[in-house]
């Protein structure tokens, strides 16, 4: 599909089938927020000519405004204009009816970018690479879990194949993917008409988890986008299927979290990776970005982890990081520096949860790299054996509001991210917590209720 005005409307045109569209901007929560358009308006939503109000990026999870929100309140929650990102009209034929998305971004009046949009965000990082004639080039890795949607709790999904329920993990089970298979082909199918470019699938370590990888791509916000575009992608043929796709970071206390892993690199105008000086040990200025990444690394775990539920997966022993380390060829650390050829020398960051805003968490990583690089920062030893047991390394935030306080106030994040997004994230996490320390659970109920 072109990826211009007139390309794009020639292709919808060539689908008569498709009858409705969805205009839709990416909130800070990575939810896709917008309107059901007749296709006569898909023309009106390309060229620029469509408004939602700049509050829609900054709701919280559940859709609320934020209190005492500035852009509701102090502006009378005025409209944004609502620009096409460029990347196409993408199809969606698990709907009832098929239709397709235009996905867009926020600018005000004047066409300057509005600051609070998460894709604004990392789209002024790379700008800053740009000035120094770097290009960075982005995979990610994505895990999420097959449910049953009948279950008020997570509950393993029946396959479709032996009409069994799954109750324990399969990792890397080739038969667990192949009893999944139409799911499987469907998702790929979904990807390739979206320009989605996906990879290997596994069988992850947990009850009807799986893992799909994105190929890595010279254009870090479109390499966002793809994370975005999977994820809503899974959810709508997971339905299809009849199950439900959770990237809920932990949806069960026991079993793997899904993580969101993002593996980098950064090539120069002549094409050459920056990170490669022909050694296993990387160049100096890839020790630089591991170092900024370091040292940004607990103010940005809000970021990584920005949900109460994300918690439960940054537990000590679990795959998931729970210090500031980083090493070769090691995955109980923060950062880890894969091996395979020079050419491909690259880092690995393995912080995230899969329940992350994509663009926020490139913004956060890059962000931060770049820091590191203009500060010629060193990220001390890397760490050869297991991170968990070291208590001369910091830790990560250990809990939410730890995490929001370390956020709110940290010096790195307020280089990395615009005032604007980030008074904007912090408001919404505040408010979704204080909703979350109002709620009494049933566990609470049970333990207390009678016993004190």
């Amino acid at each position: 599909m072109s990826d211009t005005i007139d390309g794009v409307l020639d292709w919808l045109s060539s689908r008569p089938d498709i009858q409705s569209l969805r205009a839709a901007v990416c909130d800070l929560n990575g939810i896709m927020r917008g309107k059901r358009i007749p296709v006569e308006q898909a023309r009106k939503a390309l060229e620029g000519k469509l408004r939602m109000p700049y509050s829609i990026s900054g709701v919280d999870v559940w859709g609320e405004d934020i209190e005492g929100n500035k852009q509701v309140f102090s502006t009378g929650d005025a409209d944004g204009i609502c620009h096409w990102t460029g990347r196409g009209i993408l199809p969606m034929d698990w709907t009832a009816y098929p239709t397709a998305l235009i996905p867009l971004w926020l600018s005000d009046e004047t066409g300057a970018p509005f600051l609070g949009d998460p894709r604004r965000a990392l789209a002024r990082i790379l700008d800053r690479y740009k000035t120094l004639g770097l290009t960075p080039v982005a995979a990610t890795e994505l895990e999420f879990y097959l449910v049953d949607p009948k279950s008020a709790r997570p509950r393993g999904p029946v396959s479709p194949v032996t009409g069994r329920r799954l109750d324990s993990d399969a990792a890397l089970s080739i038969d667990e993917i192949d009893d999944f298979e139409a799911f499987m082909h469907d998702v790929y199918e979904a990807c390739r008409l979206q320009d989605i470019p996906v990879d290997t699938a596994i069988a992850e370590n947990g009850v009807g988890q799986f893992e799909i990888n994105l190929n890595h791509v010279a254009d870090a916000l479109r390499a966002a986008d793809d994370a975005v575009l999977f994820k809503r992608t899974v959810k709508g043929i997971a339905r299809k299927h009849g199950f439900i796709a959770s990237f809920m970071a932990k949806p069960y206390g026991k079993r793997a979290g899904n993580g969101f892993h993002v593996h980098f690199s950064l090539i120069d105008g002549e094409g050459r990776n920056v990170f490669d000086d022909g050694t296993e040990q990387g160049s100096e200025l890839m020790r630089h970005a591991v170092a900024g990444l370091l040292a940004a690394m607990a103010e940005s775990t809000l970021v990584f982890a920005p949900h109460f539920n994300s918690y439960r997966r940054l537990r000590p022993k679990s795959y998931a990081p729970t210090a500031v380390a980083w090493g070769y060829e090691n995955r109980m650390v923060a950062i880890r520096i894969p091996g395979g050829p020079a050419s491909a020398r690259r880092i690995e960051h393995r912080v995230s949860g899969a329940d992350a805003n994509p663009y926020l968490v490139l913004a956060a990583i890059l962000g931060a790299a770049l820091v590191g690089i203009e500060r010629q920062m060193s990220p001390g030893e890397p760490i050869a054996t297991d991170a968990y047991d070291r208590s001369d390394l910091a830790k990560l935030p250990p809990d939410w509001a730890s995490a929001i306080a370390s956020f709110e106030h940290g010096k790195l994040v307020a280089e990395i991210f615009p005032d604007a997004l980030r008074g904007s994230l912090v408001a919404c996490k505040k408010q979704e917590l204080e909703t979350f320390a109002l709620r009494v659970n049933n566990f609470e109920f049970e333990t207390y209720l009678e016993a004190v």
